[in-house]
């Protein structure tokens, strides 16, 4: 599997994690893990469609999707080839730019194609040329056509309300209390918890314990640090708290897990 990350303009930053594409031409079925990473998506598989496991029983998905936010992991496999490209959105952008109501999509990966949303509608037309443009070329015209595309969408007047404490929360990795969040937005705690279900899906404290998780991602890269260090960074109370979590968002023991794999978790995950 191939994977690129292209970086938007630096106007479109506060709305835009990344631009992102995926690649395989081999047919064979592999099970993926995913796992919550804080951010939403936009994503159109342009070659064979994957099936998805979140809850349940597979469920085969449209080739145009959109996914909310998670709590916990899920699965997902291939049907043949991949060819994707896709959109990761920062945590209030969905309500931003579109106005949907985030805690409609918790847990879901709805078909995009179903939305009566038209700019939405105009964004799938827009992708539809970069398909047939080999793998190695496509980067420049993606970065071209979602620029352009997001730059005449986004007004310039589009505020974000939880900017101060979604700040607070990238910049302390998730270790922040909901009452300093709700401090820096200037409203109740109550009144924060009802703009994160809108905006973003989760309560704030959900959240911020997801990006905690993804802290630990980062320290794990570093390699310079002991279990013992990283539970102490991450700010867990002890080590069984610590394994508690992580099993929580993968289903696994974080001895046991594959940091440096090669897989689509890993590649969000590992900044």
């Amino acid at each position: 599997m191939e994977f690129t990350k292209i970086k938007p303009h630096p106007d479109l930053a506060d709305f835009i994690e990344c631009y992102w594409m995926m690649y395989s031409d081999d047919p064979i079925p592999v099970v993926e893990k995913i796992i919550p990473d804080g951010f939403t998506e936009i994503i159109f598989n342009y070659r064979d469609v994957y099936r998805s496991k979140i809850s349940g029983a597979w469920q085969l998905q449209s080739p145009n999707l959109l996914a909310g936010q998670l709590r916990t992991f899920f699965y997902l496999q291939n049907t043949g080839t991949t060819g994707s490209i896709a959109i990761k959105l920062k945590p209030a952008a969905l309500t931003q730019i579109f106005g949907l109501n985030m805690e409609e999509y918790l847990d879901k990966i709805v078909d995009l194609d179903t939305f009566p949303n038209p700019e939405l509608g105009e964004l799938k037309e827009k992708i539809r040329f970069l398909y047939s443009i080999d793998y190695s070329k496509k980067k420049p015209f993606v970065k071209q056509v979602l620029d352009e595309f997001f730059s005449g969408v986004i007004k310039p007047e589009t505020e974000n309300p939880l900017r101060a404490p979604l700040e607070l929360i990238f910049s302390s990795n998730g270790m922040v209390p909901v009452s300093e969040m709700a401090l820096a937005a200037g409203v109740s705690e109550r009144q924060l918890e009802r703009l994160f279900k809108k905006h973003i899906g989760l309560s704030p404290k959900y959240y911020a314990r997801i990006i905690r998780f993804n802290y630990i991602f980062q320290l794990i890269q570093g390699k310079k640090s002991s279990w013992a260090e990283v539970v102490y960074q991450s700010g867990y109370y002890d080590q069984s708290h610590f394994i508690r979590n992580f099993k929580a968002f993968t289903g696994e023991d974080p001895s046991s897990y594959f940091f440096e794999e090669k897989n689509i978790a890993n590649f969000f995950l590992n900044k």
